[in-house]
């Protein structure tokens, strides 16, 4: 038997899973890693550390599964997009912290381009609105800052990569410079029509062509690692929400995922058409294989699941997500606490990097039951924000979205997100769908994983959650969110 090794590298932690060729888990390992937080609003990783702990969790993986390199015949990469690693060519030493895509450095150079009138140009050529979010302006900031960078970088002394290009580097011990299409779509620097490099967008934001990887398919030959012990070969990589996309089995237009990690990602396939948003909402590639692209809508929320973990590690009032759970159900429900998470500003469809967290509706008999409740109720809320742009986008309303991440497992988050927006709320037998995804198309790539027909009816519904909330009280709801959402905005705007 050949095994297939995916590795699902998130934003706050990597983990590795080890499936066989039914596509089930046979083993997985997870390690968190460092966040640092330089300044407010600023977010690194060392890249360093996401490698060694990467390859740490990769190897752990085999070992708990009984295999070894010889036995696995792919390996998929599912990364966190966006984050933006600068390295030497010759010794692979990263020449700064890479910047997490949450970071909001950049919003002064995104606003002063948007002011310029660049933000249509920017959209038609790649999707994307003028956002510190994407790659782009944390490329130029670190050619700008980082003494003689941008010197090196034109000399082709340094290389970039996204996350997935930094781990393909190193496990290939610098054999290989690449990406996938659905990591260029995220730059700011790909051109999703053409499917190359823009010679527009690196000149706007004045990044030499030297430093970039060749971008490939997402299901292609991304070179042989040798890094873990044995030649392995990499045979697919996306970027996570990408990978979530394809392992919820999405493949027809019109389909909807949302992804609950750190922040919440909603997208719908639109099949082979390019649909331009009139709500703010970003055009990218779904996933592209055998050279042909499939788009889609999408919503990225910054904070979701984060929002638990400022409840544990911020607040301290919970020691573990789990006990969210009973603190909702115990919340008085006479009281209408909000939580607005803009820690680190807000995502889609508002784009608002200068808003900062609040919450209303606090009185005396609030407590951690409340705060708990509202932090759960922010996940909905804002997932309501995203569906509703998408759906004026494409005219149309879905029934169903499927789910999964680690948040997910929380049913009365789940609950409330279907009671929000009146829909149901599938989620799956297998919530690992990011490393599932990875790991079906490396094995479809590499003849060990059949076709996406095949995967799509092997697709199972572990448990569906139904609206059980009234038009009326969903709509009251839904209108002190966006309140709440107004004034957050203008509090921020006038205090920072």
């Amino acid at each position: 038997m050949k095994y297939i090794l995916a590795i699902d590298q998130g934003t706050t932690s990597s983990r590795a899973i080890v499936f066989d060729g039914d596509l089930r888990t046979s083993a997985r390992a997870q390690q968190e890693f460092t966040q640092i937080f330089p300044k407010s609003g600023w977010v690194e990783h060392d890249a360093e550390e996401i490698w060694s702990v990467t390859k740490r969790m990769c190897v752990s993986a085999l070992e708990r599964a009984g295999t070894t390199p010889a036995e696995i015949g792919a390996l998929g990469i599912a990364n966190q997009r966006e984050t933006v690693v600068l390295w030497e060519k010759s010794t692979g030493r990263p020449i700064y912290n890479a910047i997490v895509w949450q970071d909001r450095r950049t919003a002064d150079l995104c606003a002063q381009l948007r002011s310029e009138g660049m933000e249509p140009e920017v959209q038609k050529r790649t999707g994307l609105l003028l956002d510190p979010y994407f790659s782009a302006s944390k490329i130029a900031w670190i050619l700008d800052t980082v003494p003689n960078c941008r010197t090196r970088a034109e000399a082709g002394d340094i290389l970039f990569g996204t996350i997935d290009t930094w781990l393909i580097w190193k496990l290939t011990e610098g054999a290989v410079h690449a990406t996938d299409a659905t990591n260029a779509s995220r730059t700011m620097l790909y051109n999703i029509r053409t499917g190359i490099w823009d010679d527009e967008m690196l000149a706007l934001f004045n990044i030499p062509p030297a430093l970039l990887p060749e971008v490939k398919d997402s299901g292609s030959d991304f070179g042989t690692a040798t890094a873990l012990g044995g030649n392995i070969p990499i045979t697919a990589a996306l970027g996570d929400q990408h990978a979530a996309t394809v392992g919820q089995a999405c493949f027809s237009k019109g389909m909807l995922k949302s992804t609950y990690g750190t922040g919440c990602f909603a997208v719908m396939n639109t099949g082979p058409d390019i649909v331009t948003s009139h709500n703010r909402l970003l055009t990218t590639l779904a996933y592209q294989i055998d050279g042909r692209p499939t788009y889609a809508l999408e919503g990225s929320i910054f904070v979701a699941g984060a929002v638990v973990q400022w409840l544990r590690d911020g607040l301290k009032i919970i020691s573990s997500a789990e006990d969210t759970m009973s603190l909702a159900r115990a919340a008085d429900q006479s009281q209408r606490v909000i939580v607005v998470p803009a820690f680190t500003g807000l995502g889609a469809p508002y784009w608002d990097p200068d808003a900062r967290a609040a919450i209303f509706g606090l009185t005396r008999n609030s407590g951690p039951e409340e705060l708990a409740r509202a932090a759960l109720e922010s996940v909905g809320f804002q997932t309501r924000d995203l569906l509703e742009a998408m759906w004026g986008d494409m005219g149309q309303t879905a029934a169903t979205l499927r789910v999964d991440g680690g948040f997910v497992a929380n049913d009365w988050a789940m609950q409330f997100l279907s009671d929000i927006l009146g829909a149901s709320v599938d989620r799956p037998v297998q919530t690992e769908t990011t490393a599932l995804g990875a790991a079906w198309l490396a094995g479809y790539q590499s003849g060990l994983a059949p076709d996406a027909e095949t995967f799509s009816k092997d697709w199972s519904v572990e448990q569906q959650f139904e609206p059980g909330m009234d038009d009326a009280t969903r709509q009251a709801a839904y209108d002190a969110w966006k309140k709440a959402v107004a004034a957050t905005r203008s509090v921020s705007g006038n205090l920072f």
